[in-house]
């Protein structure tokens, strides 16, 4: 089991959270892969990353959002990851998700981690900026980063790649 980790920032009077569990590289080597193959390994059959390793990654906003283009208003949605080697592109759900596992609640069309993502739910999806590190980083870390007033970047970064997402206040 993945400890649990969190991100927050303030932006304006309004805080953003994001809940996760951070994965731990434990000596594998090349985790996001190439090809064919790139993401499989994180991704373990579900259809998109979770951002993370247990349960669904969680992202909670009190401020209206703009995410490439779309209004995102103030809530708490799932944050997935569509992996394409060369290409991430970030998946903001509002789709339910569960705290235990449970086969019924799959089979219904809940989350758990990854699995059971329908694509009816996406409120958002947006390209995300990203880059392969000179660093290795063990442990996946999500961060917030350049946060003013009005905007800000939202990072994921596990072995020595990362991927950046742009936000803004929706006016």
């Amino acid at each position: 089991m993945s400890p649990p980790g969190s991100a927050s920032t303030q932006i304006g009077d309004h805080w953003i959270d994001v809940s996760y569990s951070r994965p731990i590289l434990r000596g594998r080597q090349d985790i996001f892969g190439s090809g064919d193959d790139y993401g499989k390994q994180i991704t373990a059959g579900a259809p998109l990353w979770r951002v993370g390793a247990n349960v669904t990654t969680r992202i909670k906003t009190e401020a209206d959002l703009e995410i490439n283009g779309v209004r995102v208003p103030a809530g708490e949605y799932s944050f997935f990851i569509d992996l394409k080697e060369g290409a991430w592109t970030a998946v903001i759900s509002k789709q339910r998700f569960m705290t235990s596992f449970s086969r019924e609640q799959v089979a219904a069309g809940i989350t758990w981690g990854a699995y059971g993502y329908s694509p009816e739910h996406d409120v958002v999806r947006a390209p995300m900026s990203i880059s392969s590190r000179d660093m290795s980083v063990d442990q996946m870390t999500i961060f917030f980063a350049d946060v003013t007033d009005t905007s800000g970047h939202l990072g994921v970064v596990w072995g020595d790649q990362m991927g950046v997402l742009e936000f803004e206040l929706a006016e």
